[in-house]
């Protein structure tokens, strides 16, 4: 094999180690901006901070930037208040989040509660806790236990869907940065 033929070989190796095949969780943005702000943690989720989805901007001005974390199914999307979402905060911002459902398409079951009911399990460990929002998706204060990269289950009037979300340690870094200041 001549030069460029091992030139053209390794870098061909080089460019297969390279890559990855584990997909994307999402496309960067909602709008198709590059507004995507990965979880530091390797959550599957990333906050984004470009324009909310079209369902959920009522409300919000056209131009509104604001954190929010989209369901992996897109039935919903946490608008983050209170970002960053924090642990044992001690600069007197709450972890408001606002939880806006994409329309149903079908009615809903009357038999299914309307609360949203977010089951959250931290990452890489068996630690679970439940909290509701009274009356289904809406304004909401979500305090975790512990910091880390927590999955939720969220079920709400017979629909589900899951995203992850990171809280950071408190203790550790104040001061948010997001609108809920």
């Amino acid at each position: 094999m001549g030069t460029w033929g091992r030139v053209l070989l390794g870098t061909a190796v080089l460019a297969a180690g390279c890559t990855t095949t584990t997909p994307s969780a999402r496309p960067a943005s909602t709008d198709g901006t590059s507004g995507a702000v990965p979880a530091a943690t390797g959550c599957a989720s990333r906050v984004e901070t470009g324009t909310l989805p079209d369902f959920a901007d009522a409300g919000f001005s056209a131009l509104a930037r604001i954190p929010h974390v989209l369901g992996a199914k897109g039935e919903i999307v946490a608008v983050l208040f209170g970002y960053p979402l924090t642990w044992d905060r001690k600069d007197g911002v709450n972890n408001k989040i606002l939880w806006v459902a994409r329309p149903a398409r079908t009615a809903s079951d009357p038999a299914s509660p309307a609360d949203l009911t977010i089951t959250a399990t931290l990452d890489g460990t068996d630690t679970r806790v439940t909290r509701e929002v009274a009356g289904g998706p809406g304004p909401s204060i979500i305090d975790l236990p512990r910091a880390g990269c927590w999955h939720l289950d969220l079920r709400w009037s017979g629909r589900t869907d899951t995203m992850d979300l990171v809280y950071a340690d408190g203790r550790a870094a104040t001061g948010g940065a997001g609108p809920g200041r």
